[in-house]
């Protein structure tokens, strides 16, 4: 018969079983050697260009399509608008007509 521990068995491994399992094998990779040379680059991967030009001209296009839709906004914004016809501006108007007419009867009447 196995002798019974005065201690009752842990469901989860003790802190120095886990302390001993690290130190033999580590769980993280060491990623300064991964190999990086062109030789890993899939052959599909290898012709295009990279991913953070492609982001690079991604950003550029949004910020060109804002920047041209600012300027179309405040071009409309800002640009005056008709003039309102007042009583004043009508009356001169007015005035100039019946004067050019009145020109254009004299020249008529005026002999050649």
């Amino acid at each position: 018969m196995r002798e019974a521990s005065a201690e009752p068995r842990a469901r989860f491994p003790r802190a120095r079983d886990s302390d001993a399992s690290l130190t033999k094998t580590p769980r993280v990779t060491d990623q300064t050697a991964a190999p990086s040379t062109a030789e890993n680059v899939p052959s599909s991967a290898a012709g295009r260009p990279s991913v953070a030009l492609g982001r690079t001209l991604v950003w550029l296009g949004i910020a060109s399509a804002s920047a041209a839709l600012t300027f179309f906004v405040l071009r409309a914004t800002m640009r005056p608008q008709s003039r309102q016809s007042d009583e004043t501006t009508e009356r001169i108007q007015a005035l100039i007509d019946e004067a050019n007419r009145l020109i254009k009867t004299l020249d008529e009447k005026k002999p050649t």
